[in-house]
C-alpha cells in the first residue's frame, strides 16, 4: 500500500482521459456499453461550462492511468440576484484496489460552499452514504402519469422545437435557449399553445426499470411548474399517444393533483446540498440528458 500513495493522486480528468475514462466506467457499471460513456463524455467535454469549474470531473490517477472517477456536470442559470452554479455529481466509480482513496474524489468534489449539489441515480444501497455526507432527499419518488387521460385545455396545440430552429415565439431568451440545447442532446422539447400562452417543456424516452408499470413513457426533463404540465396534459398526451407513448414520468413527494396516475417511491429519489434546493420538474442539463437514460 505504501508504493500506491507515492503514485496515486487526484486531478481534473481531461480531454485526453476520455478514451481511459470510459473504459474504467464501463467496467464499474454492467449495465452500460463502452459506447454510451464514451458519446456522453465527447458530449460533455463539448457543452458549453460555467469558467472556473472542471469541464469533466476528477479522477484518481495512478501512474497515468484512471483508477477512479466522478463526473461532474456544471451549469449556470439565471435568478433575478445573480447566477447560481448548480453541479450534479454523476458516475462515481473506484476500482476495488484503490478503494481506500475514494474518499479523495468526494471530498474535492463537495468543496465550494456557494454550490448547489445535485446526485439524480443515486442506487438505494448508497443512499446512507449520500445522507452521511449531508445531502438531503428533495424528491422521493416518480409519478407515473397518462396525460391523455386528462383535461385538454381549449384550442391547445403542440409546436416541436427542432435543434436548428433560429427562435421560439413567446419565451424569454434562456428559456428559448434551453429547449433549444436539449433539442441538440436529442430530446423531445415542445412548446403549448394555448388561451394561457406559450408553455414550454422538454421530454425524453423514459428507460423502464423493474418495479414500474412498463408502458411505453416519456421523462419529463423541463417545465417552468409541475402545474403547468396538469393544466397542458390532455394536449401533451393525444400528442405523445401519436408517436406510441403513452405515460410520462415526473419526479414527485406524493400523488399530483389534476392528473391521472401512479405514485411509487421505489424508483426516483434524488438528493441535494448546498445553498438552494431543486424544484421538482427541472432535470435540465443533468447527466439525463447529457449522457441519456
Amino acid at each position: 500500500m505504501s508504493s500506491l500513495k507515492s503514485t496515486i493522486r487526484c486531478r481534473e480528468i481531461t480531454p485526453a482521459d476520455l478514451e481511459a475514462v470510459a473504459d474504467l466506467l464501463t467496467r464499474g457499471f454492467s449495465g452500460r456499453r463502452r459506447g454510451y460513456w464514451l458519446e456522453g463524455l465527447r458530449r460533455q467535454a463539448a457543452r458549453e461550462f460555467p469558467a472556473g469549474y472542471p469541464r469533466l470531473g476528477y479522477m484518481l490517477d495512478h501512474d497515468g492511468t484512471p483508477v477512479g472517477a466522478l463526473l461532474l456536470i456544471y451549469s449556470e442559470r439565471k435568478s433575478q440576484a445573480q447566477p447560481q452554479i448548480w453541479c450534479n455529481l454523476s458516475s462515481w466509480y473506484v476500482a476495488p484496489a484503490f478503494r481506500n482513496y475514494a474518499p479523495m474524489l468526494t471530498k474535492i468534489a463537495q468543496r465550494l460552499g456557494h454550490v448547489s449539489y445535485v446526485n439524480i441515480s443515486a442506487a438505494r444501497t448508497t443512499w446512507p452514504i449520500i445522507e452521511a455526507q449531508g445531502f438531503g432527499a428533495y424528491c422521493k419518488g416518480l409519478f407515473l402519469s397518462v396525460p391523455a387521460l386528462s383535461h385538454t385545455e381549449r384550442r391547445a396545440r403542440v409546436e416541436i422545437v427542432s435543434g436548428d430552429s433560429a427562435m421560439i415565439d413567446g419565451l424569454p431568451a434562456d428559456e428559448a435557449a434551453l429547449l433549444l440545447r436539449h433539442a441538440r442532446y436529442r430530446c423531445l422539447s415542445i412548446v403549448v399553445r394555448s388561451e394561457r400562452g406559450a408553455i414550454p417543456f422538454v421530454l425524453q424516452p423514459a428507460r423502464m426499470r423493474r418495479g414500474l408499470i412498463p408502458l411505453p413513457a416519456m421523462q419529463l426533463v423541463y417545465c417552468r411548474d409541475v402545474a403547468d404540465y396538469a393544466a397542458c396534459a390532455g394536449a401533451i398526451g393525444w400528442f405523445l399517444a401519436k408517436r406510441a407513448k403513452i405515460a410520462v414520468l415526473i419526479d414527485a413527494n406524493g400523488p399530483l393533483p389534476g392528473l391521472v396516475g401512479l405514485y411509487t417511491e421505489r424508483r426516483g429519489r434524488k438528493y441535494f446540498k448546498g445553498p438552494r434546493r431543486p424544484r421538482l420538474g427541472d432535470l435540465s442539463d443533468t447527466e439525463l440528458v447529457v449522457y441519456g437514460p
